[in-house]
């Protein structure tokens, strides 16, 4: 069948998805620098790229026929993926809660926003950061705070051990070292 003849609704797929949900215990936690980079990415979403992405829809539109016109079709679908994303990072900032996780430099106990080095039972040590789940990147040591190792690293001190529950079975980790942001003097 044609693409002619189909409908295309004005409604997104995922409008009928729940609201985003908050995180294990309804707080969404996250540094001032990640709150920074999600407000950065929405402000340039709804400033630049969409604009630009209406202006090209508009110019594909009065091209004439929309149905075989390559450039309208992208571009009313990445219009549908950028308003999807602006309503996303809308919701997630607006249930953020900022953690100052530089009140806690000097300290020896795990909080948010801290990075901890941990060794487990065969002596492995690694170093991580505990961050919200929105600016979280296990690809550069960042794990979440609703993790399960952070759940297990979090309130525990220096060479405290710790049990860490995974599919495996349960296992030990001692926390070697902790480090916090320096403060900042306020501008």
């Amino acid at each position: 069948m044609s693409k002619a003849f189909t409908k295309e609704s004005d409604q997104d797929e995922d409008d009928d998805l729940p609201e985003v949900a908050p995180v294990a215990g309804g707080k969404n936690y996250i540094t001032r620098a990640g709150y920074d980079r999600l407000r950065a990415e929405l402000f340039t979403l709804m400033d630049d790229e969409r604009p630009k992405m209406v202006e090209i829809v508009h110019w594909a539109a009065s091209n004439g026929d929309r149905s075989e016109n390559g450039d309208y079709l992208y571009g009313k679908k990445r219009l549908r993926e950028i308003d999807r994303r602006i309503r996303f990072l809308t919701r997630r900032l607006e249930v953020a809660e900022v953690v100052d996780a530089s009140l806690h430099h000097g300290g020896d106990q795990v909080f948010f926003g801290v990075t901890v080095t941990y060794a487990d039972e065969a002596g492995v040590e690694t170093t991580v950061t505990i961050l919200g789940v929105d600016e979280a990147d296990s690809a550069q040591g960042q794990i979440s705070w609703v993790s399960p190792v952070a759940r297990a690293l979090l309130k525990a001190r220096v060479g405290d051990v710790v049990r860490l529950v995974v599919p495996g079975g349960a296992q030990e980790l001692e926390v070697l070292s902790v480090s916090y942001p320096i403060p900042t003097a306020p501008s």
